[in-house]
């Protein structure tokens, strides 16, 4: 059995973790390397390797705590709920999400770019199954009158792609709004009134 961590390791550990996140967002599995990494975390590369053997097992590490922290707003969606509220409510965490971890995002756009070598079993099971479950809802709700009928795993997909897009395209984004906009702000109203509108029966 192992031994839990010290104060200092854990310190060391979450400060690596922090530093392959911005290595990897920043220039892909295949670009960063564990010097990158090592001397954004402020240690030595061996020191590095102390606590992480490799650099596919920093990458591992940042994206389980990933999906979770990307499942998560979908979780909430409540079959119990008023259902355009429940998307729409779904629409925001989205944005929210994008909005405080931009970083993460590309590392997931990043890993699903390169063909997921690293994350296919959970995105075919963990992201899968919980995508299934959200469409049988969304589809109970279609057929009981009360959103539009839609593909439900394309609604879902829609929803990715116009938040997630904030993160992983935000300097162009940003560039394009100019610096007296709030992108962010700006997505939410806007993704609000669009859905409203795509969800109408």
């Amino acid at each position: 059995m192992s031994r839990p961590r010290t104060r200092i390791q854990q310190k060391n550990s979450e400060a690596i973790l922090e530093a392959a996140l911005e290595v990897f967002s920043a220039y892909g599995f295949r670009g960063a390397t564990l010097d990158q990494i090592a001397e954004v975390a402020g240690l030595s590369k061996p020191n590095l390797l102390y606590y992480f053997p490799s650099k596919e097992a920093m990458h591992q590490a940042l994206l389980t705590r990933l999906l979770d922290t990307w499942l998560d707003p979908l979780r909430e969606m409540d079959a119990e709920g008023e259902p355009v509220a429940e998307i729409l409510g779904y629409v925001r965490r989205k944005v929210e999400l994008s909005r405080d971890f931009p970083r993460e995002s590309r590392l997931f756009a990043n890993e699903i770019l390169q063909g997921a070598p690293r994350m296919r079993e959970a995105i075919e099971g963990d992201l899968k199954r919980l995508v299934d479950e959200k469409s049988v809802i969304l589809t109970r709700w279609m057929e009981e009158g009360r959103i539009a009928r839609l593909p439900p795993a394309h609604l879902i997909f829609s929803i990715w792609a116009l938040t997630q897009h904030y993160a992983d395209f935000d300097m162009q984004v940003r560039a394009v709004l100019g610096p007296e906009h709030d992108p962010f702000a700006e997505a939410g109203d806007y993704l609000d009134m669009l859905f409203r509108k795509l969800l109408a029966v």
